[in-house]
C-alpha cells in the first residue's frame, strides 16, 4: 500500500496517497504491556477430509483440562478434524491404551497426556495413539510456567496436526495487525488464534503495512507520525526502532527478503511511486525499476529473486512480476479490471489478491503455474491478503455488519473464521513465520 489504511487502489486513491501535507500532531509512542482486548473467534465450514480425534484431559493438575480445551479449540479451527468426546477417560502417559474400545467410539486417534506441577514450574509428558494401526504416533514431554501453559498447548496442538496430516502445524504462530480505537492506533502481535495480544507501538497518527521479519523478531511498519509516512523496523523484545527509509516525499509498503538481509520498499522521493531495496540497516538503497506509472506492494518470491507487485502501467491496477536483477516486468493477473495487494504462498505455487468483482472488494487466489483463479470470499470489502506460514489459510481484513474485522479462510474456501475485537476496528493483518 502507499499511505492509505485500506489495501484497496484507485485511481484516485493513487494520487491522492501521493499528495504530501497531510497534517498530523505529535505522536504519542510507547511500547505498553500486554492488552485487554482478546479477538473473538468464530468459525464455520469444515475440510474436504475430516479425522476423527479424541482428546482426553490431562491428568494429574487441574490445568491439565485447559490445556486440552487449548488443543481442541486449535484443531477445530482447522476445520480439518472431528472431536471425538473423551468423557470419562482417565489416561496417563504410561496408560496402555484399548485402541479397539477407542475405534468403537469413532475416534481414529487419541491424544492424553500426564501434567505436574513442582514449585511453579510445570512439566507435560503427552502422547498421541494411532487406533488404526494400534501404535503410538507421537510422545514428547514440555516445561514451563504457567503463562507458558498455552504456548505448550499450540505446540502439541501442531505436532498433532503434522503427524496426522503431514503438513506442519501453525498454532504457534503469531499475527500482527492495527488495532484503531477512536483516534488512537494499536500495532498489536497476538496468537494466531487472537489471544494473547500485545501492544508494540501506539499512536495518535495512522499506522499500516506490518511486515514481519523472517525470524519473526522484528516488524517493518509505515508510521505517520513526522507528518509524512515512514518505514520503520522495530524489534519486538525491546521495543528499540529506528526509520528505515525517510526520504522526501512518502516511504512506504516494506517487504522483508527470505534471508532477512533487505527489504523491498516504495517511495516518492523521484516524484512518482517506485519500488526500491534496501539493506536491512537502511543502507545500501536501489531502485528495481523504472516505470512512467505507479508501482506500490512490492512482495518477494520464496527464492528472493523476484517481486510481485501492484501497478497501474497497463491502465488500472493489476499484478506484475519483476526480477530484481533485472528489473523487467511482466504481468500476471488478467482476470478482472482491478487487482492488487498480492501475497504469494511460501511454495510460490499460488497468488493470492484482492479483487473487485460486481463493485465487491474479494481475496482471490491464482494458481500461479495455470492461471487458474479461485475467489474465496464474498466480499464486499475484503482486503491485505496474507498467507499462513504453512500457504494452507489465508488471514484478510473485512468489513462484516459494519465492523472493520480479521478474517481467516483456507485455501480451498471451505472453512473461514472471524477474530473479532470488542471495541475498535481491526485491520492491516500479516501473518507470522515459523520461528522454531
Amino acid at each position: 500500500m502507499i499511505v492509505a489504511t485500506s489495501a484497496k487502489i484507485t485511481p484516485a486513491g493513487f494520487w491522492k496517497a501521493l499528495l504530501p501535507g497531510l497534517i498530523m500532531l505529535l505522536a504519542i509512542l510507547f511500547v505498553a504491556p500486554q492488552a485487554k482486548a482478546q479477538l473473538r473467534v468464530d468459525m464455520s465450514g469444515v475440510g474436504a477430509t475430516q479425522y476423527p480425534i479424541a482428546i482426553a484431559d490431562f491428568s494429574g493438575d487441574p490445568q491439565g483440562q485447559y490445556v486440552a480445551e487449548v488443543i481442541r479449540a486449535d484443531l477445530t479451527r482447522s476445520g480439518q478434524f472431528r472431536l471425538i468426546s473423551a468423557a470419562g477417560a482417565n489416561l496417563t502417559a504410561d496408560t496402555p491404551i484399548p485402541y479397539d474400545d477407542w475405534r468403537t467410539r469413532g475416534a481414529d486417534y487419541l491424544a492424553y497426556a500426564s501434567i505436574s506441577q513442582n514449585g511453579g514450574q510445570y512439566s507435560i509428558s503427552y502422547r498421541l495413539s494411532d487406533n488404526v494401526r494400534k501404535s503410538q504416533l507421537d510422545g514428547v514431554a514440555f516445561t514451563g510456567t504457567e503463562k507458558d501453559l498455552r504456548r505448550m498447548a499450540h505446540q502439541i496442538a501442531d505436532r498433532i496436526y503434522e503427524k496426522i496430516t503431514g503438513i506442519r502445524g501453525v498454532f504457534s504462530t503469531r499475527i500482527a495487525y492495527v488495532l484503531q480505537r477512536g483516534n488512537t492506533y494499536e500495532l498489536q502481535i497476538a496468537d494466531a488464534d487472537g489471544q494473547n495480544p500485545q501492544v508494540m507501538l501506539r499512536s495518535k497518527h495512522s499506522i499500516i503495512s506490518p511486515a514481519w521479519s523472517p525470524d519473526g523478531k522484528k516488524l517493518a511498519y509505515v508510521s505517520f507520525e513526522s507528518n509524512k509516512p515512514v518505514v520503520y523496523v522495530q524489534t519486538l523484545a525491546t521495543g528499540q526502532r529506528f526509520p528505515l527509509a525517510n526520504f522526501k516525499g512518502n516511504n512506504s509498503a516494506p517487504a522483508w527478503s527470505p534471508n532477512g538481509q533487505q527489504l523491498a520498499i516504495v517511495l516518492s522521493r523521484d516524484s512518482i511511486s517506485q519500488i526500491y531495496t534496501v539493506n536491512a540497516d537502511g543502507s545500501g538503497l536501489r531502485r528495481v525499476m523504472r516505470s512512467p506509472l505507479i508501482d506500490t506492494e512490492p512482495k518477494y518470491t520464496p527464492d528472493g529473486g523476484s517481486l510481485v507487485f501492484t501497478s497501474d502501467r497497463g491502465g488500472a491496477p493489476q499484478i506484475y512480476r519483476t526480477s530484481i536483477s533485472s528489473g523487467d516486468a511482466q504481468r500476471v493477473t488478467f482476470s478482472g479490471s482491478y487487482n492488487v495487494s498480492p501475497a504469494i504462498s511460501p511454495d510460490a505455487k499460488n497468488l493470492a489478491y484482492v479483487t473487485r468483482r460486481d463493485g465487491a472488494f474479494r481475496i482471490a487466489m491464482q494458481n500461479m503455474g495455470t492461471g487458474g483463479e479461485q475467489l474465496l470470499t464474498a466480499g464486499p470489502d475484503d482486503e491485505s491478503p496474507s498467507f499462513a506460514p504453512n500457504g494452507m489459510q489465508i488471514l484478510y481484513s473485512s468489513v462484516q455488519g459494519g465492523r472493520s474485522i480479521l478474517a481467516v479462510v483456507s485455501t480451498d474456501g471451505r472453512v473461514r473464521q472471524t477474530l473479532s475485537a470488542p471495541d475498535g476496528k481491526v485491520r492491516e493483518p500479516t501473518w507470522g513465520p515459523f520461528t522454531n
